[in-house]
């Protein structure tokens, strides 16, 4: 989920096309959770093959990946680590949600409430090991690059994003400005239409770019201050205070308070908040990863994709020879401005 600060991060509406010739480092965990949770059919089930394997991340990532080949975008997918332990609790309380929403979505399945059981059915999506390990498979038979970072996968990308590595930070969390990615790009996985919640209304998303430097310029306040600001509402490694929001947090800070003043002021148990800074301003990240993109295997993906998981051959073919043909022309050349 990563820390809520949307109301006050400003962003800048792009096109697909604003990206051609970009490398940016998508967060694979974020962009399958994306996968799972919209694919799916009316009541919520997810795709799957005839022995019940879900394919639905599956299916998101190859066309997906197609796509970004399609206009340029030269994607490296970044999976996670072993957690920080301050994550625990949060993972444990992700996992007590899901549990409670595989049963609401098998009783409004049961009911004939298919619209409900598609909102629960997304609540309770989990991506496994296995499920990681089938990504992986699939990267490597299209030639697409991962890194497999140590700790978290978006402090690693946005470490490779500060070295000049990639462009960019591929993820729909904040956490990537937090981490000091320079540039982040939302919406990458779920361009399109969007049906808004228990509504019957649609929506148009486009990617997002937000650059960390703006941010910080138009909040008046540092990196530092922004990571302050961060624990003080929440974040995956520890609760925040109850009852203060981003926008008041951000008056506080602005005060020059620190996170550990607004904790005393507020009479609320101190957490270890040197700990908690140091986990988003020197996280645990790795400079071993080599950025190769090369041409798909046809028959190993065919092989993979539909002899194991049933996807049309007709289909994959199509996003298979799109992908060479594209790789071919545009070649492994980024842009003249790739680091600007």
């Amino acid at each position: 989920m990563g820390v809520d600060i949307s109301g006050i991060i400003s962003r800048e509406t792009i096109e697909l096309e604003h990206l051609n010739g970009r490398i940016i480092a998508v967060d694979a965990y974020n962009a399958l959770y994306q996968f799972l949770s919209i694919i799916r059919q009316k009541d919520g089930t997810p795709l799957m093959n005839s022995d019940g394997l879900i394919t639905s991340h599956l299916t998101g990532l190859l066309y997906r990946t197609g796509r970004f080949i399609e206009h340029g975008i030269k994607p490296c997918y970044v999976f996670d680590g072993v957690p920080p332990e301050q994550k625990h609790e949060t993972i444990l309380k992700r996992q007590r949600v899901r549990t409670e929403a595989k049963k609401k979505w098998e009783e409004a399945v049961q009911a004939g409430k298919p619209e409900e059981a598609y909102r629960y059915a997304q609540r309770a999506l989990k991506l496994t090991a296995q499920m990681v390990e089938q990504s992986k498979e699939l990267l490597d038979s299209i030639g697409i690059p991962y890194i497999e970072a140590p700790s978290e996968g978006e402090s690693q990308a946005s470490f490779m994003a500060s070295q000049g590595s990639v462009w960019a930070v591929g993820s729909q969390d904040f956490d990537s400005l937090l981490f000091g990615a320079p540039l982040l790009v939302r919406n990458l996985t779920i361009t399109g239409k969007r049906k808004l919640p228990k509504k019957d209304i649609y929506i148009t998303l486009k990617p997002e770019k937000i650059r960390l430097e703006n941010v910080l310029q138009e909040l008046g306040i540092t990196r530092k201050q922004l990571v302050d600001l961060a624990i003080v509402i929440g974040t995956d490694y520890n609760p925040g205070i109850k009852g203060i929001g981003p926008k008041t947090a951000l008056v506080l800070v602005k005060k020059n308070r620190t996170a550990e003043s607004i904790y005393k002021e507020h009479k609320q148990e101190l957490p270890e908040i040197e700990t908690l800074r140091s986990l988003f301003l020197e996280p645990e990240t790795t400079t071993n990863y080599n950025l190769q993109w090369k041409l798909p295997n046809k028959e190993k993906t065919i092989k993979l994709m539909h002899d194991k998981y049933e996807f049309s051959v007709e289909r994959i073919e199509k996003v298979v020879d799109s992908m060479t043909k594209n790789l071919s022309v545009k070649g492994t050349q980024s842009r003249l401005d790739q680091f600007f």
